[in-house]
C-alpha cells in the first residue's frame, strides 16, 4: 500500500498515477503472449476515466507501443434497440446504462479482431444523439495492437448477491421497478454475458470515488462538457441528470463495495478527484 500526500492532484494529471498504470501495462506485457493485452479501467461516471486512458495511451505511444482506447460506453444498443427493451422487457431498459443496454457481441468480435493481429473498426456512440455513430465513421485500429484501454463505468463488475436485490436503493427503483424485476435482469445479465467480455480483462484498475453522493455533480461537470452534435441535441439539466445516474446507483455502490479488494490497481479519490491513494 501507498499513501502519499504529495500525490493529491487531478488523477488525468497526475504522473504517478499513469505511471503505475505503465507499470501494469508492462508487467501484462511481460506475462501475457496475446496481443493486445486489456488493461480495464472501472471508475464512477465523471471520474477522470476517458482522460487518464488518453494520457496513458501517449505515454505507450512514447514507449512505441501501440495502444488504442475502447468505452464500454460505445458499446451501447442503438436507441432503437433499447426501445425495443423497454418495450418488451422493462421500460427502464431504454435508458442506456446498466448491463443489458450494450452490445456485448460486438464488443468480443472486436477483441477477436485485435487478438487476431488485424485492423479493427471501433464502435463510438454519441450521447448527445443517445445512438450509434454510422459504422462508416468508426476510427480504425491499425494492425499489431499491443495494450487496449478498456474502460467503463462497470467495467470487471461482478453481479450482486441475489439477497441484495429486493430492497429499492433510490426513488427510480422503488417508483418504477417495485417488484425488482428490472434489477434482477440486470444483475443476471451481468452475471452472464458481460462475465464473458470481462473474462478478457488482464489487469483491472478502480478509481474509487468517495461515494455515490459525489457522482451527480461529476456527471454535471461532464454533461455540460458536451459538445453539441447538431441542433437537434441538448444536455441534460440537474434533474435529468439526477433521474438519469439512478440508473447506475445499485451497481456503482456494490462496485465501490466489492471491487477494491480485487483490483489489481486501486486508486482513491476525494470528492475533487485528487488522488488520495494508489495501492
Amino acid at each position: 500500500m501507498r499513501r502519499d500526500d504529495s500525490l493529491r492532484s487531478d488523477p488525468q494529471l497526475d504522473p504517478r498515477l499513469v505511471e503505475a498504470v505503465m507499470e501494469q501495462i508492462r508487467s501484462a506485457l511481460g506475462k501475457y503472449r496475446h496481443r493486445p493485452v486489456v488493461i480495464g479501467l472501472c471508475g464512477a461516471q465523471g471520474s477522470g476515466k476517458s482522460t487518464l486512458a488518453a494520457e496513458v495511451m501517449q505515454h505507450c505511444s512514447r514507449e512505441k507501443r501501440h495502444a488504442a482506447i475502447l468505452s464500454l460506453d460505445d458499446l451501447y444498443l442503438t436507441h432503437d434497440e433499447r426501445a425495443d427493451l423497454g418495450r418488451s422487457l422493462h421500460p427502464l431498459f431504454a435508458t442506456r446504462g446498466v448491463p443489458g443496454t450494450h452490445d456485448i457481441a460486438l464488443g468480443l468480435e472486436v477483441l477477436d479482431i485485435l487478438e487476431g493481429g488485424l485492423p479493427a473498426a471501433l464502435p463510438r456512440f454519441d450521447k448527445l444523439r443517445d445512438d450509434r455513430i454510422p459504422e462508416g465513421d468508426w476510427p480504425i485500429v491499425a494492425p499489431g495492437c499491443e495494450v487496449l484501454l478498456f474502460e467503463g463505468w462497470c467495467v470487471g463488475a461482478f453481479p450482486q448477491p441475489g439477497s441484495e436485490l429486493p430492497q429499492p436503493v433510490n426513488f427510480l427503483e422503488a417508483s418504477e421497478d417495485p417488484d425488482g424485476r428490472w434489477r434482477s435482469i440486470v444483475n443476471d445479465t451481468l452475471g452472464d454475458s458481460y462475465q464473458r467480455l470481462f473474462a478478457r480483462i488482464d489487469r483491472l484498475i478502480l478509481l474509487a470515488a468517495p461515494g455515490f453522493e459525489v457522482v451527480h455533480g461529476w456527471r454535471l461537470e461532464q454533461e455540460r462538457g458536451l459538445a453539441p452534435s447538431d441542433a437537434g441535441t441538448r444536455r441534460m439539466d440537474e434533474q435529468a441528470v439526477a433521474r438519469f445516474i439512478a440508473h447506475y446507483e445499485r451497481l456503482t455502490r456494490w462496485i465501490l463495495a466489492e471491487m477494491p479488494a480485487r483490483a489489481d490497481l486501486l486508486v482513491r479519490l476525494d470528492e475533487k478527484r485528487r488522488v488520495l491513494e494508489i495501492r
